[in-house]
């Protein structure tokens, strides 16, 4: 039986960590959402927007090797460590690989970890209806010691691991409710995330350049009346040499002679206006009071619709 992907559950962004014994809470990592699917005789894996990622991961593309389960779906994020702290970038120059030789090289530099957190589907039965806490044990009945797979941990002291977390520099935390039941495509306050550090996903709309290379990108994210507001601009972060030389030939090809800000933005000078079709991962310190981020950094580059970047709510 080859099963049919599923948009999975996600979580609500909270200010603080819920307090009370129905909760219980999760380190959140860094890294790309995946469902890996067992169907008995082959796994697929499958990322949060239905794309196959199997050849990407070989390491944990045989769910045998990991589950005992007949057949099984399980949720969980791909990690790589970077300094001992997961690091998107990282994962990402995995997850864009496509030449079979370049996957077999890099597995090598850039080992990964499946963090599990849940399990929808175990031995020929749907699990979603149960509670979180009855899944948890199911997953962690059914889990084998694997070198690159793990559940993830879960602690009843939410307010603790999240001390924690942000001493250890990490992202944040989810928080669960122990009676929830999973909802594929859902998004609600059984889940609550708390997040140190904030990020968001943005297009470029224009770049600058040091010595004929891109060195910084002018951000924007799209709001209600569709045209692309300026957020910010950032130059630092996760990028390499390699990097920039790869935008730098990008944004000669994506040039335009008009500016696709609805607005001027803060930073002019020197911008080139690129066509906004480049999304990028972004980590920043908060908003400002007109509107841009504070401190923003380059992550990794995403292979996102720009149109799913648009203005939060604030």
């Amino acid at each position: 039986m080859k099963f049919t992907p599923i948009i999975p559950f996600e979580p609500m962004i909270t200010d603080r960590p819920p307090a009370g014994e129905q909760w219980t809470a999760q380190i959140k990592w860094d890294g790309v959402r995946m469902l890996s699917y067992y169907d008995g005789s082959s796994t697929e894996l499958i990322n949060r927007r239905k794309n196959n990622r199997t050849r990407q991961y070989p390491e944990i593309a045989a769910a045998a090797s990991y589950c005992k389960a007949d057949s099984v779906i399980l949720d969980g994020e791909v990690i790589a460590l970077s300094e001992g702290k997961p690091s998107f970038h990282e994962v990402m120059r995995r997850d864009s690989l496509k030449n079979d030789s370049a996957i077999a090289s890099t597995v090598r530099q850039i080992p990964v970890l499946y963090m599990v957190f849940d399990i929808l589907y175990c031995n020929g039965l749907w699990t979603m209806d149960r509670p979180f806490s009855e899944r948890r044990s199911l997953l962690e009945e059914m889990l084998l010691p694997h070198p690159h797979v793990q559940a993830v941990p879960s602690y009843s002291d939410s307010a603790g691991l999240l001390a924690a977390a942000r001493a250890k520099g990490l992202e944040g935390i989810v928080c669960k409710d122990v009676n929830g039941v999973y909802t594929p495509g859902g998004k609600d306050k059984r889940w609550l995330k708390c997040k140190i550090i904030s990020d968001l996903n943005a297009v470029a709309g224009g770049v600058t350049f040091r010595d004929g290379t891109v060195n910084a990108l002018l951000l924007g994210l799209y709001g209600d009346d569709g045209r692309l507001h300026y957020i910010g601009h950032a130059g630092t972060g996760k990028m390499k040499v390699k990097d920039w030389q790869e935008l730098t030939v990008l944004s000669h090809s994506l040039a335009v002679n008009y500016m696709p800000f609805a607005s001027i933005p803060q930073r002019v000078k020197g911008a080139f206006w690129i066509r906004p079709e480049l999304v990028f991962k972004i980590h920043f310190l908060e908003w400002t009071e007109s509107g841009t981020l504070r401190h923003p950094s380059i992550q990794a580059r995403l292979d996102l619709s720009p149109s799913e970047c648009l203005l939060p709510n604030r």
